[in-house]
């Protein structure tokens, strides 16, 4: 479950009252409005993904024009340009013209291409190997401000601009690190927020082992799955939170232990918008996606996807400063909630209001922020991390699964928007959960058919065969996180699952044998947003231990590089502006110091990333 999309969590920031832009934005460099978008119409709508490159050559030599005049035209030279175009998949030359590409190929072929059309030569790539502009197909921003903001202790290193933070394997670790986070903290009274905890690795947590860490400091641990609070004595305290005050609320009550100090999925409603007011300050946001973007820089990101976007108008604000600013080198888009939004508003106002949602940003020249117009966002099962995902056979000890949407209000949701013609990506974690989401699109399919609709299957952690097969024939994608099989398959394989079930999470290749789109995504901060390492979970899939899990799905390099670029574009409608090198789209290139088709599989998360180009101008990565 995306917690971002937690009525809790959605509320608790409505709840905040920002400040102006001026004092959020405070000790953080002023940022100005945003640079052109991509989604205005480009040179060649025919420039579609793996269509041959040299035959247009010379048909989006339009270019753009200023004030009458042709932009001028730069030719990037590299070593190797992998466009990821079928027909062309290589190129040694591609010529720019104000934000688009107008030709690809040798040097040659690009000066004959541009014929008398003035030029000048850059060189600065000549020894280094350019790609399209990696896509994080999936991410959350807020999520990642927050969680990153704080201090990490996780079971897996988060390397960060600021520094690494190395992962905590065992109980005795994570306790050391703990009390290593308090003593650093100058005032007795300073709130210690912290990330990543998890009882698989770290052993049991509660209110009596925080209060040993301190009796008077308020402490808040947030779960790594991002769906449960740990706090203390102090931190119940400084909250508000009484006894009574969690006794009597349904769900939420049933969801919360006060006596350990525990609050998960719905018990978040009775502690979330006081957490807030201390987690998400102003600074604390600024500081933390001006990190993220920084962090996404470092990693070849040019562009990604908030599903279910946490929406204010404050929050957009501070989204147009930061991530809009003229310097920040990526797009950040996104599609709106079809889970909040619907809670809200209900079924019969839900068109409505989404619109009215995209309205706020849509798809226009100069916009570098965005939502995607016509899609929306579902969920089916809970998050795997809490092992609240559906699974057909249960699991080893018992306990259940829970659903965010149950199936019969998932299908009357989905009906509304696959009537209305709305592309639909939906969270599903679990194979039962996915088995209920294949008879929704099947039913909807038989009552209204149509083509190309492109229904996003969203996670993808468990499956069959039978429902790789049903996939296909129902016509829809997969977008799935890699991470899943590299970080959890070993834990998993001894709780919850068991060895079979845990190692074929993430049949990545059997998607792809079935001729089924596949992308990639991290759902940041569940797996670190860097797509070339997401690629080398899916082409190793090598776990902590360092064992191959499920050795039969691993990807080859070119099915996993496609996923960050070209599939992760296509799962937009956006492949015709992004994810592959040829004219017309838009010249968004990742740079990197070796060949990902030349290293050893087990190496291409070693690959070192130079920095990008974005729009057509050049972005050096931090050396930080």
């Amino acid at each position: 479950m995306c917690i971002a999309c937690n009525p809790a969590f959605q509320f608790a920031f409505r709840s905040l009252s920002l400040p102006s832009r001026r004092k959020v934005l405070k000790g953080a460099a002023a940022l100005s409005a945003s640079v052109p978008f991509a989604a205005e119409a480009v040179v060649s709508r025919s420039a579609k993904a793996d269509g041959g490159i040299n035959a247009r050559l010379t048909s989006a030599l339009g270019g753009e024009q200023v004030a009458g005049a042709a932009v001028p035209v730069t030719i990037f030279t590299a070593r190797k340009f992998i466009t990821m175009e079928r027909g062309a998949p290589e190129a040694t030359a591609v010529a720019v013209a104000g934000k688009r590409i107008v030709a690809v190929g040798s040097l040659d072929q690009v000066k004959a291409a541009l014929g008398d059309r003035s030029f000048t030569v850059d060189e600065t790539f000549a020894a280094k190997i350019v790609t399209p502009g990696l896509i994080d197909q999936h991410l959350h921003p807020v999520l990642g401000a927050l969680t990153l903001a704080v201090e990490v202790i996780a079971p897996e290193d988060w390397v960060l601009p600021g520094g690494t933070h190395k992962a905590a394997g065992s109980a005795d670790a994570y306790q050391a690190r703990l009390k290593a986070a308090d003593a650093k903290l100058d005032k007795l009274d300073a709130w210690l927020l912290t990330w990543g905890y998890h009882a698989l690795w770290h052993g049991k947590l509660d209110r009596a082992a925080l209060d040993a860490i301190s009796p008077t400091r308020p402490i808040a641990v947030w779960h790594r799955s991002c769906h449960e609070f740990y706090l203390n004595t102090p931190a119940l305290a400084a909250l508000g939170i009484t006894e009574a005050m969690t006794q009597n609320q349904g769900q939420a009550s049933e969801q919360s232990n006060w006596r350990e100090g525990h609050f998960w999925e719905g018990g978040l409603n009775l502690m979330m918008t006081p957490m807030m007011k201390v987690l998400a300050t102003p600074e604390r946001l600024a500081f933390g996606l001006k990190q993220m973007v920084s962090y996404l820089h470092a990693n070849g990101v040019t562009a990604y996807m908030e599903p279910g976007a946490l929406y204010t108008p404050d929050m957009w604000k501070l989204y147009e400063q930061i991530l809009g600013a003229p310097d920040t080198p990526m797009y950040s888009t996104f599609i709106a909630d079809g889970r909040g939004i619907v809670d809200r508003v209900g079924l019969d106002g839900a068109l409505d209001a989404v619109e009215a949602q995209i309205a706020v940003a849509p798809e226009a020249p100069g916009r570098k922020l965005m939502f995607f117009p016509g899609q929306i966002k579902l969920f089916a099962d809970g998050a795997i991390i809490s092992q609240l995902m559906q699974m057909k056979d249960g699991y080893l000890d018992g306990h259940q699964g829970e659903w965010i949407i149950p199936p019969d209000e998932l299908e009357r949701r989905a009906r509304l928007f696959w009537n209305a013609g709305y592309q639909i990506h939906t969270h599903v974690n679990g194979d039962l959960g996915l088995e209920k989401l294949l008879d929704i699109l099947e039913k909807l399919n038989a009552e209204h058919p149509r083509a190309d609709h492109r229904s996003v299957i969203v996670h993808f952690a468990n499956s069959t065969e039978d429902q790789v097969a049903r996939i296909k024939r129902l016509g829809a994608l997969v977008s799935a996180n890699p991470y899943y099989t590299t970080g959890f398959a070993d834990k998993y394989s001894a709780v919850g699952l068991g060895p079979e079930r845990a190692d074929a999470m993430v049949r990545a290749k059997s998607v792809l044998d079935q001729g089924v789109p596949l992308s990639y995504h991290s759902d940041l901060p569940m797996a670190p947003s860097a797509p070339l390492y997401l690629a080398w979970c899916g082409v190793n899939r090598i776990t902590p231990s360092g064992r191959v899990a499920g050795p039969e799905q691993r990807v080859s390099v070119d099915a996993a590089l496609r996923a960050i670029t070209i599939e992760a574009a296509y799962s937009w409608r956006h492949e015709d502006y992004l994810g592959s090198i040829a004219p017309g789209k838009i010249a968004n290139f990742t740079v990197l110091e070796q060949d990902p088709y030349a290293v050893p599989p087990e190496r291409l998360k070693d690959v070192s990333i130079w920095g990008t180009v974005f729009e057509g101008r050049v972005f050096p990565a931090g050396r930080g």
